[in-house]
């Protein structure tokens, strides 16, 4: 945090310096780190996890503590997924949780370690399970208490009028966690307010070796059949490939999460308070197609197996109906977005262009060339200047996750995995840089990883189960698989067009 009577000014790149403790500002305001055009910036051209530090610390909800929440929701029931404090190598899904009602005071005083003979809580010992109430969306927690919207500022990152009411509430117990997953829409900013959580993410070019699963089913949601911190490597033996990157998130401090990064995220402290917002990015029409297409099979061929226990693979957050007439209607409704965002974007596209092109005559160039130019390798250039340009900015106030040696730490670990300090990559480079330079590199050795997934192992008698239901549609949805079919799709429904 930056300490008071701090003055920090802005630079042409909207970067601050400190300058002194006695030119304080007036007022005793405090100025960002990050103007929010420069936020926003970075946040669209950082392809690796990173901690923006002191960019929250005039927000209302940093005092936003669970005995606070409690306060402002007078009693009002919320939902608690309780799991086993265990360290086994089977990931705890929410479909084989327990679920309690509670209000947040219950949550509190069982958390307390004062387990009651009584009430919501007392079929579940305080020193044997943990409780989380996660993805409670303030529109329908806060639906009587809208001001308090405004306490979640995600303007100061670039995104104008965006604040709780495009938010989520997570509040846990210590060892409450989330299944290693990634989203399919977006990249996810999340504050933390109270307590510690640590983080280990998995970069998107590793997703063969997080061997990923749509069981159990959750639109945007690609789960990982691994626990990644207690892993069974007989069974899943890729996963040894896998670049882990591990960081805990303090109070006060806002991680920033690239599209497609897995995470397996656990709360280390008594108790945790967190809101993120996930942003939408143009990537995610193309995927709403791919969920859409996830969701028939699954409801088809898991209904067909069995049309009475949706429970064991449908997730509890997912209530909307699952017959194959409305989840068609859901994939026509995706595609036409699809396109009308196409035909927008087409318009808006050659009104540059003409503007551009009224510009190049004007200046005596051959436009021809110029456009392909800018196809071949102009645009590429440009991107990768803004992606080195963001790296560079790494420092007290941008703190890169950086990837970490095989080793788990302790529950007491330091607070930034790796040394925080020189953000030094194992080969000796800066992390930051490094992977933008090598992103390539990654790309081939994950092509790679994708063969050598769907290729027999010679090494391995062959299996005496039968193919499963699961196993047919891990295959099936392979997120490369549901990528291809998706573009196969829209490829035949744009000659209608």
């Amino acid at each position: 945090m930056v300490g008071v009577g701090i003055r920090v000014i802005r630079n042409q790149l909207g970067i601050t310096n400190v300058l002194g403790a006695e030119e304080e500002p007036s007022g005793g305001e405090h100025i960002k780190p990050f103007t929010p055009e420069k936020a926003k910036e970075i946040i669209m051209s950082l392809q690796q996890p990173a901690i923006f530090c002191n960019m929250a610390v005039d927000w209302p909800a940093q005092h936003w503590t669970a005995e606070h929440l409690s306060e402002v929701l007078h009693g009002k029931q919320i939902r608690f997924r309780m799991g086993m404090k265990r360290t086994d190598t089977v990931p705890q899904f929410e479909t084989t949780c327990g679920y309690v009602e509670a209000t947040l005071e219950e949550f509190l005083t069982w958390n307390c370690d004062q387990s009651p003979l009584s009430g919501p809580f007392r079929d579940y010992d305080h020193s044997k399970f943990w409780a989380y109430a996660d993805y409670k969306y303030f529109v329908s927690l806060f639906d009587d208490k809208t001001d308090i919207f405004e306490g979640v500022i995600w303007s100061d990152f670039g995104f104008p009028g965006r604040n709780g009411r495009e938010s989520t509430l997570w509040i846990g117990s210590m060892g409450a966690h989330t299944p290693c997953h990634l989203d399919s829409y977006g990249c996810n900013l999340v504050f933390q307010v109270q307590g510690r959580k640590r983080w280990h993410l998995f970069p998107p070019e590793d997703t063969p070796f997080l061997y990923p699963t749509r069981i159990p089913y959750e639109e945007s949601s690609v789960f990982s059949k691994i626990n990644v911190v207690n892993p069974d490597l007989k069974r899943f033996p890729r996963f040894c490939k896998a670049r882990r990157h591990m960081v805990t998130l303090n109070p006060g401090q806002v991680l920033f999460v690239p599209r497609h990064w897995w995470h397996y995220v656990e709360s280390i402290d008594p108790v945790t308070v967190s809101i993120n917002s996930w942003i939408e990015l143009e990537e995610d029409h193309q995927a709403r197609v791919e969920e859409a297409i996830t969701r028939i099979l699954v409801c088809a061929l898991k209904t067909a197996e069995d049309p009475h226990n949706t429970r064991a693979w449908l997730n509890p957050t997912e209530v909307e109906e699952t017959s194959h007439e409305v989840n068609c209607r859901y994939l026509n409704r995706a595609v036409s977005a699809l396109f009308d965002y196409y035909r927008t974007s087409k318009v808006v596209e050659a009104q540059a262009m003409r503007t551009n092109r009224e510009h190049m005559k004007k200046e005596g160039l051959n436009v021809h060339n110029h456009m392909e130019m800018e196809q071949t390798g102009g645009q590429d250039l440009s991107l990768g200047v803004v992606k080195q340009e963001a790296a560079s900015l790494f420092g007290p106030d941008l703190v890169p996750v950086i990837l970490t040696s095989e080793e788990l730490p302790s529950k007491t670990g330091s607070i930034f995995e790796g040394d925080g300090k020189d953000f030094v990559g194992e080969d000796g480079e800066h992390s930051g840089k490094l992977h933008c330079t090598k992103r390539q590199r990654m790309m081939s050795k994950s092509e790679d990883a994708i063969v050598e997934q769907n290729a027999p192992n010679s090494n391995m008698a062959p299996s005496q189960t039968l193919i499963s239901t699961d196993d047919l549609l891990d295959c099936l949805l392979n997120p490369q698989v549901t990528r291809i079919v998706a573009q196969l799709l829209i490829q035949g429904r744009s000659l209608w067009f």
